[in-house]
């Protein structure tokens, strides 16, 4: 049986904590962001954890965690 791969792509974009929760950045970091209100802008520090269906999707292509 072939080894599985890591989809290399995807493993930059996001993290698997210890407790497997997948995790990504806040979209919109860019640029132009001293338009956001402060609430946005509170926001964008933080990282964001994706939703059960999206996280059993990703786990499939990260199978040695990332």
């Amino acid at each position: 049986m072939a080894k599985c791969k890591t989809h290399k792509a995807l493993a930059k974009r996001v993290r698997i904590t210890k407790n497997g929760k997948v995790m990504k950045r806040y979209c919109g970091q860019n640029h132009f962001n001293t338009r956001d209100p402060g609430k946005i802008t509170r926001k964008k520090r933080r990282d964001v954890e994706l939703s059960g269906a999206h996280a059993k999707a990703i786990k499939t292509l990260l199978p040695y965690g990332s």
